[in-house]
């Protein structure tokens, strides 16, 4: 029953794992038994991480910038000389830039996109060999509730989160046959950097928690416990789901 819940010997792999949530769910995996490999575009970010007290031998980071499609497949060459096989791909990098519609330029939009949508799509089609020859490969796309209902942050980003959703829905069903389950967590507000300076308006904090029935911000450790779940042995029938990890807030009526 104990290797149902754990991730011990598994070989992952976690995008911007050097803050927050990715960070989060780099100690998570590390905590279940697990191997890591985590990439973020800062070197001194990525040793920041590695000299952390405690700090394991099962872990590696790499600096890479997961929207040039030239350090994507260098990535994919690493991971190759690292292990035989991945057994899990965490999509989690993101960024955002927050206006009205009118206001964003083309190359505003483009940013978002290459960012939030376009890596993750094209890193999960160059793992997916190595994914297939794991037999038990998981794909966990770290989407938002921002991808489920408007939470004004902004429409090219919950474009980005919302096609991240329906590619996972996708991806579970035509890859089920290689032995791959695919799925994705959506966060409501979660104490990181990038939602902290928003929550620093205490008035629009206030608004956020009235419309949570959990009455709190959440923390990078609830999103990391649900990514962790989604790849143990316990989780192996749970394939194209998405969960909001958001305390109640997409549920919240009237």
């Amino acid at each position: 029953m104990q290797n149902r819940w754990d991730l011990a010997g598994k070989k992952a792999l976690v995008t911007g794992g050097t803050k927050g949530i990715g960070l989060a769910i780099v100690k998570e995996f590390i905590a279940l038994g697990c191997e890591v490999l985590f990439v973020a575009r800062n070197r001194e970010g990525i040793d920041k991480v590695l000299s952390e007290p405690g700090s394991s031998s099962r872990l590696t980071g790499l600096p890479v910038d997961i929207s040039n499609g030239d350090e994507r497949k260098s990535l994919l060459t690493a991971v190759e000389n690292k292990w035989p096989a991945l057994d899990i791909l965490v999509n989690n990098a993101g960024m955002n830039i927050r206006k009205p519609t009118m206001e964003y330029s083309e190359d505003e939009y483009r940013k978002i996109m290459g960012t939030n949508l376009h890596p993750a799509w094209d890193l999960c089609r160059l793992f997916y060999p190595m994914l297939t020859r794991s037999g038990q490969g998981n794909i966990v796309n770290i989407s938002s509730v921002a991808g489920q209902t408007s939470v004004r942050t902004g429409v090219v980003y919950g474009m980005s989160k919302s096609a991240m959703i329906h590619m996972t829905k996708y991806l579970a069903a035509e890859w089920a046959a290689g032995g791959i389950r695919v799925n994705a967590v959506a966060p409501w507000y979660i104490s990181t950097p990038l939602a902290e300076a928003v929550l620093r308006d205490e008035a629009y904090k206030a608004e956020v928690l009235s419309r949570t029935p959990a009455g709190r911000i959440g923390r990078p450790e609830d999103v990391a416990a649900a990514a962790a779940f989604l790849c143990m042995p316990a989780a192996a029938y749970i394939t194209g789901q998405t969960i909001s990890v958001d305390g109640g807030f997409t549920v919240l009526g009237f």
